[in-house]
């Protein structure tokens, strides 16, 4: 008796890996399907389908297929697309940068110049005032440290790390004006490890993210809010990632995830939005953290 329920239990259990293998495998095709058919003819991408490619959606989609282990299609029209870019801002010039890399390429020429061009990169800042829009108050300082690493170029480190850190609250958190915010702490952590400082000291922040962590899976932007989005997910999946801590319910973070996931396979930034690339490459990245 004891034998046949011990082969009955391993069978379930064979079972529900097998499932799960076939639901990742219909998650990696679902997704790609998304990603390619939003591929244009020169090359590049647009999350919405019959509009110009541009630099964002170009890197975001490689960026998801990358993640999936699919290879690029059309990559030496993507390349060339790239190349004849001509970047116009930090974010533009961060996005085709990221994209080549991907593809394999050095950057643009340009690139180097335009870093070094930049009073940030020699350790001066101004004010930490963000628009709306923008995802926090040291997003240009994480895209900057990132292509520094991807051209070699010197940026002024210490000056850098000690601008971060006069901006650590009592709370653990990052943000200006002494209010933390979950997307500040990610973008300031994420620009520390960039410039190599040892980020697992600083466990005052462990504990804010995991102030924001819900019970029900997920995070959101500043502890005791009950609004989460996709980008709130990430940014606490990958802090706490990059800090080597794990999310403490991976299992309902993952079910918000999976309820984000439009029939077109990409992915919103809640269960009620339309699909973007974005949000895709968010979702992606936090099923894979989470089930690394």
């Amino acid at each position: 008796m004891d034998v046949r329920l011990h082969e009955l239990g391993r069978f379930a259990s064979d079972l529900e890996e097998k499932q799960k293998q076939f639901t990742n495998s219909l998650l990696i095709e679902h997704v790609t399907n998304y990603v390619v058919n939003r591929q244009n003819s020169d090359g590049g991408y647009a999350f919405c389908q019959g509009t110009e490619s541009n630099a964002q959606d170009t890197y975001y989609g490689l960026a998801i297929l990358n993640l999936l282990n699919v290879s690029f299609f059309n990559v030496e029209k993507t390349v060339n697309w790239l190349h004849n870019f001509v970047p116009n801002n930090l974010y533009s010039h961060y996005y085709v940068a990221k994209a080549l890399k991907l593809c394999g390429e050095k950057p643009n020429k340009t690139l180097k110049d335009f870093l070094l061009s930049l009073k940030s990169v020699r350790g001066e800042f101004g004010t930490v005032d963000v628009y709306v829009e923008v995802a926090s108050e040291f997003l240009l300082t994480f895209m900057i440290t990132e292509l520094a690493n991807i051209t070699g170029v010197e940026i002024n480190r210490e000056k850098t790390i000690n601008w971060l850190l006069s901006y650590k609250n009592r709370d653990g958190g990052f943000g200006g004006q002494c209010h933390s915010n979950l997307n500040a702490t990610y973008h300031a952590i994420a620009s520390l490890f960039n410039l190599d400082y040892p980020i697992q000291s600083l466990k005052e922040t462990i504990k804010f993210v995991r102030s924001c962590e819900k019970t029900s899976g997920g995070f959101t932007v500043v502890p005791r809010s009950s609004a989460q989005y996709m980008e709130h997910v990430y940014y606490g999946v990958s802090t706490l990632d990059l800090m080597g801590e794990s999310p403490k319910y991976p299992e309902k973070t993952t079910k918000f995830v999976l309820k984000c996931q439009n029939s077109n396979g990409g992915f919103a930034r809640s269960d009620l939005g339309i699909s973007t690339f974005e949000d895709t490459f968010y979702a992606v990245s936090i099923l894979q953290t989470i089930n690394k």
